[in-house]
């Protein structure tokens, strides 16, 4: 029987205030409250996509905008995710995903290597997606990937709608995470990198 792989963090600012409740091996259980109708259905993506059960409450200064929320929702899953993965022991590390919606494509890849870098590369079509700033999804996978630890590549390989440009992101970056979080049968116990740690 394995350690169970969940973490809950708290995360407050004088801009947010967002605790995060997971478990990377749940069922894609979510309970999601940002103030933020479509980041919420996104998250909602990442918990059914990536079967981790995801308990996401965020109060932010949304009278200025949804910057700090959705950055700081970005930082405090990255934390969360960084401590229930552990040492890494016996997982794949690596994850990869092509996800379509109708006319909207797009490729995730992760690794978590222990080193945080993100490319981004997704020509939205329009600026807002109901209350959304769609430049805010590189601000929450920017947050994400800082803290926890791991390389991210995200392109929208076509698209026309926003809306499913964006969600075809979020789907493959959960399905990815699912691959890369999962536990190697042939690998249980042991570190997947030849330098011994991530």
């Amino acid at each position: 029987m394995t350690t169970p792989r969940t973490a809950e963090v708290t995360r407050q600012t004088a801009e947010t205030q967002i605790t995060v409740k997971l478990n990377l091996d749940g069922t894609g259980q979510s309970r999601i409250a940002t103030g933020i109708g479509f980041f919420d259905h996104m998250l909602d993506q990442i918990a059914r996509h990536g079967l981790i059960d995801l308990d996401i409450q965020a109060q932010g200064d949304l009278h200025i905008d949804g910057h700090h929320t959705v950055e700081d929702v970005g930082i405090t899953l990255g934390q969360a995710v960084a401590k229930a993965v552990g040492d890494k022991k016996g997982i794949r590390r690596y994850g990869h995903a092509y996800v379509p919606l109708d006319e909207a494509l797009s490729r995730v890849v992760v690794d978590f290597s222990g080193r945080p870098g993100v490319e981004m590369h997704v020509p939205f079509k329009s600026g807002m997606i109901g209350t959304f700033d769609s430049q805010l999804a590189f601000e929450f996978f920017q947050g994400f990937v800082n803290h926890a630890f791991v390389t991210l590549h995200i392109d929208n390989l076509r698209g026309e709608n926003s809306h499913h440009q964006a969600e075809t992101v979020f789907k493959a970056f959960a399905r990815a995470l699912r691959m890369a979080l999962e536990l190697d049968p042939r690998a249980l116990g042991t570190i997947p990198s030849t330098k011994g740690s991530l």
